[in-house]
């Protein structure tokens, strides 16, 4: 399989993996052929990636982090109990409180025993094949690192529980943010940015008083958005006064927003984002955690189209565990852009002197080479 920009799919190809609903339901499985309609579909939903079929990469496998059950009963629960809580809000209800405790927990169970199993150590992205309103899959993606990034630090599973707890309710305060604000497809005016702000705060005040969770996952909505230097929102806090949690969550946030395609802007891949959180090492951001980050994030993924230094093009088609940066690159293009009888393979984790120098579609980094 590879992955390609939806914009240059060809009627005829098939896809690889499946297309799933903002409810985690499939639209799409793999082998489906791709017709004009569907793809320009795809477009229109927001899905700029895709992973195709290719008998050049035929063998190639995407590990999923969660599976298909867990991601669809996760992302049902966060959307129901989600929208309960914007109908309320909305309709300024007097019904009886949703109690949102229960659902969310046993989701957290879920995921949790999913990734305590799973021999995938590596944070692969999740925002591919996503039919998606987008609040519901991010506090997926969220909550998934997060947990990954809690796992790899040692944390207990009483730990994991309130640190995934956090990570998919860390944006709940945004079901009590207007629609015309939430979904602008445009920049927002300063009083729009403020109310925008206000989602830390609200989250925070629906989440303290909540029976059976823990005040640290309110916390966790209440401080998503503060930087170590003090520059964040909603109080300005700084340093050691965020809980560790937090933390976790707010750049991980940052990452998964960055790499999903938004209203306002086009994604961006993996190794772009990674160098934006590292613009912020020090002064937004905690060095080591950044660090930890960078060690589980597999910022070239599986299927993605690298050209390397000495100008061959290929398809990254494993992950090194131990250096994400350094994958396997299948080479499918020789260094004067003309595909090889026999692709073969580098590893550049023990072939030092090879740097992957840039990453697009196929036909991008051809047109360079020639």
């Amino acid at each position: 399989m590879r992955l390609i920009p939806t914009h240059l799919c060809m009627p005829g190809m098939r896809l690889a993996k499946k297309i799933y609903s903002e409810e985690g339901q499939v639209l799409l499985t793999e082998h489906s052929e791709l017709t004009s309609k569907i793809i320009r579909r795809l477009s229109d939903f927001g899905v700029h990636f895709i992973y195709i079929e290719d008998p050049r990469t035929s063998d190639l496998q995407v590990p999923d982090l969660i599976s298909e059950e867990t991601r669809r009963k996760a992302l049902s629960e966060i959307r129901t109990q989600f929208r309960q809580l914007m109908n309320r809000s909305n309709q300024r209800s007097t019904a009886p409180y949703p109690y949102i405790a229960k659902p969310f927990r046993e989701v957290m169970e879920l995921v949790l025993d999913d990734l305590l199993e799973s021999k995938d150590g590596l944070i692969m992205l999740m925002n591919m094949g996503i039919v998606d309103d987008y609040l519901y899959q991010h506090s997926l993606n969220v909550c998934i690192y997060s947990t990954m990034l809690g796992i790899a630090s040692g944390y207990s599973r009483a730990e994991l529980m309130n640190l995934g707890m956090g990570a998919m309710l860390h944006d709940v305060g945004k079901t009590q943010i207007s629609v015309g604000v939430l979904k602008k497809p445009g920049s927002l005016t300063r009083e729009e940015y403020e109310e925008m702000k206000r989602h830390a705060e609200r989250g925070y005040l629906l989440l303290k008083d909540e029976p059976n969770i823990p005040l640290l996952v309110a916390h966790c909505a209440f401080q998503h958005h503060e930087r170590i230097d003090g520059s964040g929102y909603p109080r300005g806090i700084a340093g050691d006064n965020i809980h560790e949690y937090a933390k976790w969550i707010g750049l991980v946030d940052s990452y998964d927003a960055m790499t999903t395609m938004r209203v306002y802007r086009t994604p961006m891949l993996p190794h772009e984002a990674m160098e934006a959180l590292y613009a912020g090492s020090g002064t937004m951001y905690e060095q080591r955690m950044l660090q930890c980050f960078r060690d589980k994030v597999a910022i070239y993924p599986i299927g993605v189209t690298v050209k390397l230094g000495s100008g061959e093009i290929g398809v990254v088609s494993r992950l090194n565990d131990l250096i994400p940066h350094r994958p396997v690159v299948r080479v499918l293009y020789d260094q004067e852009g003309q595909e090889v009888a026999v692709p073969y393979e580098v590893d550049l984790s023990t072939a030092y002197s090879s740097l992957i120098i840039s990453v697009g579609d196929e036909q991008q980094l051809r047109e360079a080479t020639s």
